[in-house]
């Protein structure tokens, strides 16, 4: 069991989305650049998000795409689940046929796996991945502005 680059792509596409839908429709050309994303393979996961209802197209001369819900309302799990991303650890797909068409030893623990990654992913917002980012940007920011204020002072002092 592991996370595709489908599930991964589609939530780092979302929260650049995200990131950006304030200013208007975002392009995924604009998306695919900044993310070093396939254009193309940004149309599929798009046109997943989008039959799922979970972003918007926005057609003509500033087009692009917007969110269609809050972000506080699009988990992570609807992302993964709208890229039609498998999250089953059980060699079975859940069918308890594991093992020559019986349940095998392990499988309670594999679907009790499952269980609970879908309530974690459940409960992580875009809107929470989106704030984490943003601090994390503040954060560059205040380091890089401290840099600077330094460099300026020993310029100072040796004038």
């Amino acid at each position: 069991m592991r996370l595709t680059t489908k599930g991964r792509f589609a939530v780092t596409a979302m929260i650049d989305l995200a990131l950006r839908c304030a200013e208007g429709p975002v392009t995924l050309a604009g998306i695919a650049d900044r993310q070093k994303i396939s254009l193309s393979y940004l149309e599929q996961l798009f046109g997943k998000l989008r039959r799922y209802e979970l972003v918007t197209s926005v057609r003509g001369p500033g087009g692009g795409y917007a969110l269609a819900r809050q972000v506080d309302t699009i988990t992570v799990a609807d992302i993964i689940a709208a890229v039609d991303e498998p999250l089953d650890a059980t060699s079975c797909g859940g069918k308890e046929n594991c093992q020559d068409e019986h349940r095998c030893m392990t499988h309670e623990l594999w679907t009790n796996l499952n269980r609970r990654m879908y309530e974690y992913l459940q409960s992580v917002t875009l809107g929470s991945l989106v704030e984490q980012q943003r601090q994390k940007a503040a954060r560059i920011a205040v380091m890089r502005d401290g840099r600077d204020a330094t460099r300026i002072d020993t310029q100072a002092l040796t004038a």
